[in-house]
């Protein structure tokens, strides 16, 4: 990873990094040593700013006090626990390695050792009841975390619930959990600020914002994507995905695996998918300040979104509506070209 990050570098020379992100598969299986090297090489390696989030998914089997401590001595300021539930049950059903009662150990440790702690839970999941979903919302939130993230489950290609397909809430129960949920966050505090995430007050995940704001990011390590800006192109690059080929191309300086440039005629949609996922919106100058295009563009399908409720501009702010929140992939696709 070091590798790779030394002969990446130069693209984003001089820029300023304000977030670390350790995600993707279990991170909390890295050495807190491991991780303490490769932030070391980032500060070496880029303008790291004093303050910059830096955050450590962790999979509730595979960490302990000693593990936790080492990551904050190690520079990780923020941890991301993927609980996904605190039912039994449930976590069996998603192949998940840990218990409950591992979840809750682990949620314990987090909160003695970071000031700022995420838990990633899941709704929607096979015969899951509204109560069932409401009960894991209700014990999270026992705890105050600084944030937390509710995904709906979504079948992924090549898994196995992908290839056999279980028994999931429809999809009338499954909003009316998400309706729920979100109703009984806001009266614990958490302002809903993304379509899956809720944060304290000044807790939102500065990383994740990023994306949603289509900034730029550079990913390092097996299968990490990146989105990087150049003053006449914005490029994707994909690297290596399977670990064993990653880490011997990484070695050969051929860890990059695919890049392209983000056709014109794309960069709206791609905007959009990101931006309208905020729940209050970005404002009409970040369009041009982040693709360089010229918002015209983008006119008619504003005024389609807007005449069919899922849209509304005020305050020179461009703001998906309850509906539009609700139907987001219906106010994406007329964005397609």
């Amino acid at each position: 990873m070091i590798a790779d990050l030394e002969l990446a570098t130069p693209k984003v020379w001089g820029r300023k990094v304000s977030s670390v992100f350790f995600g993707g598969g279990t991170p909390s299986l890295f050495s807190a040593d491991g991780i303490e090297r490769i932030l070391s090489q980032v500060r070496m390696l880029t303008p790291l700013e004093y303050d910059a989030e830096i955050t450590l998914e962790a999979n509730p089997g595979t960490v302990d006090a000693a593990h936790f401590l080492g990551y904050k001595q190690a520079g990780v300021t923020r941890l991301s626990l993927g609980i996904q539930s605190f039912n039994d049950a449930h976590l069996k059903a998603l192949g998940r390695i840990h218990d409950s009662e591992q979840a809750l150990a682990a949620i314990a440790l987090a909160m003695q050792t970071f000031e700022q702690v995420n838990f990633d839970l899941m709704y929607g999941l096979p015969q899951q009841s509204l109560a069932e979903a409401l009960q894991d919302a209700q014990t999270a939130l026992q705890f105050q975390p600084a944030h937390l993230s509710f995904y709906h489950l979504s079948l992924e290609p090549n898994t196995p619930f992908y290839r056999t397909p279980p028994s999931l809430p429809d999809d009338d129960s499954s909003a009316e959990m998400q309706i729920e949920i979100e109703a009984l966050l806001a009266q614990h505090g958490y302002q809903h600020y993304e379509t899956s995430a809720f944060a304290k007050p000044g807790k939102q995940a500065k990383h994740n914002l990023n994306y949603w704001q289509f900034g730029d990011y550079l990913g390092i390590g097996a299968g990490a994507h990146s989105k990087l800006s150049y003053h006449d192109k914005i490029c994707r690059e994909v690297r290596a995905k399977h670990p064993k080929a990653y880490m011997e191309k990484s070695m050969q300086g051929q860890a990059l695996e695919r890049e392209w440039v983000i056709a014109q005629d794309e960069l709206g949609f791609e905007f959009m998918m990101n931006a309208l996922r905020l729940i209050d919106g970005v404002p009409l100058n970040l369009f041009q300040a982040r693709t360089g295009l010229s918002l015209d563009s983008l006119v008619d399908a504003i005024k389609k979104a807007q005449q069919k409720g899922l849209l509304v501009l005020e305050n020179n702010t461009l703001k998906p509506t309850l509906l539009g929140q609700r139907f987001l992939n219906n106010l994406l696709e007329l964005f397609l070209n």
